[in-house]
């Protein structure tokens, strides 16, 4: 019995799915790709690439235009496809100190290269796909960082005030500015069916993608040139760097006859490769062997480390130094708060030998006096008593002046001319006793009670007395006055016995 037309049908249809969503075969396209370490050479080119404008190629990643105003670069593979279907992916970083930037980045793949004009830095009118990460937003829509695709056919000029939005083939509003890791991009082309994906940066994940276009029927060039380019605008708060770090091409595969060239030779350049590394782990047997003392060296992975790794590093490496600052500022107050308690020990026992000096046989010791709360600190009763002393001395030379005049006299009162002056000496003689004695009643106080204040804030126990300072101050004030007059009246005396 023939099967029936349906069954076929079904069969016919479940083939032709089984075989459209079979996916298709990559492989790793190394003369469309640049990547790190070592992305440049020592001349600064990037092999099988050629950059122009201000493009500036390093070892890590390559700069397609710097954060200055007006600047242009680009980068276009130096050979052109050689298959039909591809898929791309992109990692770049674009950031800026300003809140907006300008003018964006551009993937192209083209039928011929660009060369440097209005379009993110390469010519209008191109023939093929262009992939624009738009981050200024010229036509006040509010829509940017915007990532749109557009293919021309050589005759459609961008529109740049509406940002390309009338021209473009489909589009999605994603920021990719200022992202804490560098973006990833994937384009990929196969079977006229055009698929880009996005990782905005949040994540250092090469798998967390997220589509953010696709669109069929698409025809490009079956042969063209893969190109990268960038712009910044005139404006000096819109300036971005523009770097890309690694560019990587796959071409997809259809049949598995092709397949099987592709895996022969690879396994072709797998198996060159292991007897390389044979040869080599060989010798360095062999040499260590030789040279036993040598330092081992370091494994392969201990030359590399993921990125993850060197940012946790980076971030214990940042804590161990505030650490160390720490513990520095933590010794240093210790060292100051040890000066301060020596200082402390030293005044205080300088001050309980000053206080304790010359203690009677018997007598309590006096406590050193507490300074503040309006009390007399030590100093002030050691300069009192000072001044006491010097009062004592200049009252014995003046005793001693007046009894060598009175022995020059004959026994005579004390006069000068018709002056008598003996009222004036007794009157001093008394001064003088008098403040002897209350001199003596306050160093007897001094010495035999601690100096301070009560708690009416006067000094002992005498609420009415004034003060020893005022005292002495009035006694050597009544002393000049004196003196100075018997000096006067003893010149002029002189001077009248000269004239007679």
């Amino acid at each position: 019995m023939d099967p029936s037309p349906i069954v076929i049908t079904f069969a016919a249809f479940f083939l032709l799915a089984t075989v459209s969503g079979q996916e298709p075969f990559r492989r790793f396209e190394y003369k469309y790709s640049f990547k790190p370490p070592y992305l440049s050479q020592k001349d600064g080119t990037v092999p099988f690439w050629e950059h122009s404008g201000n493009a500036i190629a390093s070892e890590e990643n390559l700069r397609i235009t710097p954060s200055l105003k007006s600047q242009k670069g680009m980068i276009w593979s130096k050979l052109p496809t050689a298959f039909e279907w591809w898929e791309v992916e992109i990692l770049f970083r674009v950031t800026g100190r300003g809140r907006i930037g300008a003018d964006g980045l551009a993937f192209w793949f083209t039928e011929q290269k660009g060369v440097e004009g209005p379009v993110f830095g390469t010519s209008d009118k191109w023939v093929g796909l262009g992939v624009l990460f738009d981050t200024f937003d010229n036509d006040n829509k509010h829509n940017n960082p915007y990532i749109m695709a557009m293919v021309n056919d050589g005759t459609k000029a961008y529109d740049h005030q509406n940002d390309g939005s009338t021209q473009q083939l489909a589009g999605c509003l994603r920021d990719f500015r200022n992202k804490p890791f560098p973006v990833r991009t994937k384009v990929m082309y196969y079977k006229n069916v055009l698929s880009i994906f996005i990782n905005n940066g949040m994540s250092n994940s090469d798998t967390d993608y997220e589509l953010c276009l696709r669109a069929e029927n698409v025809f490009l060039p079956s042969r063209g040139y893969f190109g990268l380019s960038a712009a910044t605008g005139g404006l000096a708060g819109g300036l971005d760097d523009h770097d890309v770090q690694k560019f990587m091409t796959w071409s997809l595969l259809l049949d598995s006859a092709t397949y099987g060239d592709v895996t022969a030779e690879q396994q072709k350049f797998d198996q060159e490769f292991k007897q390389y590394q044979d040869q080599l782990d060989k010798k360095k047997e062999e040499y260590h062997k030789e040279h036993p003392d040598a330092k081992k060296e370091k494994d392969d992975d201990d030359w590399f480390e993921e990125e993850q790794i060197r940012e946790l590093r980076q971030i214990f490496q940042g804590q161990s130094e505030l650490r160390g600052l720490v513990q520095t500022l933590s010794r240093k107050l210790d060292e100051i708060v040890g000066r301060q308690e020596t200082t402390i020990s030293l005044v205080s026992s300088f001050q309980g030998q000053g206080a304790i000096g010359h203690i009677p046989q018997g007598q309590i010791p006096m406590q050193p006096p507490a300074v503040g709360g309006g009390g007399m600190a030590r100093h002030e009763v050691d300069n009192m008593l000072a001044a006491s002393r010097e009062l004592l001395t200049s009252t014995r030379d003046i005793k001693t002046l007046l009894q060598t005049m009175s022995a020059n006299n004959g026994g005579k009162p004390a006069s000068y001319g018709n002056i008598d002056i003996t009222g004036s000496v007794n009157e001093l003689k008394d001064g003088i006793n008098t403040l002897k004695r209350d001199v003596s009643a306050v160093s007897q106080r001094v010495h035999s009670a601690p100096v301070g204040t009560g708690a009416s804030g006067q000094m002992g126990g005498c609420p009415s007395c004034v003060s020893t300072t005022v005292v002495v101050a009035m006694g050597f004030v009544q002393m000049g006055v004196i003196l100075g007059y018997l000096l006067y009246k003893s010149s002029k005396e002189n001077q009248a016995k000269k004239f007679y």
